[in-house]
C-alpha cells in the first residue's frame, strides 16, 4: 500500500473521525484507523467504537492499493505539527508504516487489518434525504435533555420520529423533555418509524454536519442509522427500547 498526498488532504477526513476513536480501548486495534487504498487512489479512513463508526475520504495524487492501520491520536497529533503546504508519502513496508514529508521520516506501528471491525454489510430498509442545516439544527436544539448513564438506558440517546412529512428529535432525562421538527416534502407516503440514536452517535453527528444549503442521505436499518454527507459516511448503532409516549 502507498498514498502520496498533501497534508491538508489527509488530515481533512482525520479530524472528521477522530472524535470516535477513544483514548482508551479494551481492544488496541480500536485505537487505530482503518486506511484503504483502492485502484483508482481513492483513500477512506475509518474509525470506530463498536458502536459508532466514521468513514473520511480523500484522493491520492499517486497511490498503489492496499491497507493498514495506523495509531490514530500519533498520526494526528503528527499531522497537525507538520506545515500545511508539505507533501506526504506514506508506504506500508512490512508490519511498519513509514511517512515522509519533506525531509521528515515516522515510523508508526500497524496492526493487522483483518482484526478491526466494520459495520459494513448492514440492511437498509429505508431511505430519506434532508437538509443539512435542518438536521443539525434540529439536533443542536434538543441535545441538550438526553440522560447520560442512565439506568433507563433508552433515554441515553435521542429519538429521531419520523411520521408523515415531519421528522421529530426527541430528547428526556426525565425530568425535562426536548422536542423540535421540520418538514420532510414528499414523504408523506411512508410508515411511521422512531429509532433512537445513542449519546455517543448523537454528539458525533452533531460536530460532523454543518448549515450549509446542502443535503444528507439517511439510510435506516434495524439496528442501525448511516448518514451519508459529502465526504463522510457515519454509521451508528440504536438502542433498542422503547422511548416515552412523549406525545
Amino acid at each position: 500500500m502507498r498514498a502520496s498526498l498533501t497534508r491538508d488532504t489527509l488530515l481533512l477526513p482525520l479530524q472528521r473521525i477522530i472524535g470516535v476513536v477513544e483514548r482508551r480501548q479494551t481492544m488496541p486495534v480500536l485505537a487505530h484507523v482503518l486506511v484503504e487504498v483502492d485502484n483508482e487512489g481513492h483513500v477512506t479512513l475509518t474509525g470506530t467504537d463498536m458502536e459508532v463508526e466514521m468513514i473520511g475520504s480523500a484522493t491520492a495524487e499517486s497511490s498503489d492499493p492496499g491497507s493498514c492501520t495506523l495509531p490514530a491520536r500519533k498520526l494526528y497529533d503528527l499531522l497537525r505539527a507538520l506545515p500545511a503546504d508539505v507533501h506526504i508519502d506514506l508506504k506500508l513496508e512490512g508490519e511498519r508504516a513509514l511517512l515522509r514529508a519533506g525531509r521528515s521520516r515516522y515510523t508508526l506501528v500497524t496492526l493487522p487489518t483483518a482484526d478491526f471491525p466494520t459495520l459494513d454489510n448492514i440492511e437498509v430498509i429505508g431511505r430519506l434525504r434532508i437538509g443539512e442545516a435542518a438536521l443539525k439544527a434540529l439536533i443542536e436544539r434538543t441535545q441538550f435533555a438526553m440522560a447520560s448513564q442512565d439506568v433507563r438506558y433508552y433515554l441515553n440517546g435521542m429519538l429521531f420520529d419520523m411520521h408523515g412529512e415531519v421528522l421529530r428529535c426527541v430528547t428526556t432525562d426525565g425530568h425535562r423533555l426536548a422536542m423540535a421538527q421540520t418538514a420532510l416534502p414528499g414523504n408523506g407516503n411512508q410508515a411511521r418509524r422512531q429509532l433512537i440514536v445513542p449519546r455517543k452517535g448523537v454528539l458525533e453527528l452533531a460536530g460532523l454536519l454543518e448549515a450549509g444549503e446542502g443535503e444528507v442521505e439517511l439510510e435506516f436499518a434495524r439496528n442501525h442509522l448511516r448518514v451519508h454527507r459529502e465526504g463522510v459516511r457515519f454509521t451508528s448503532k440504536l438502542i433498542d427500547g422503547k422511548f416515552p409516549d412523549y406525545e
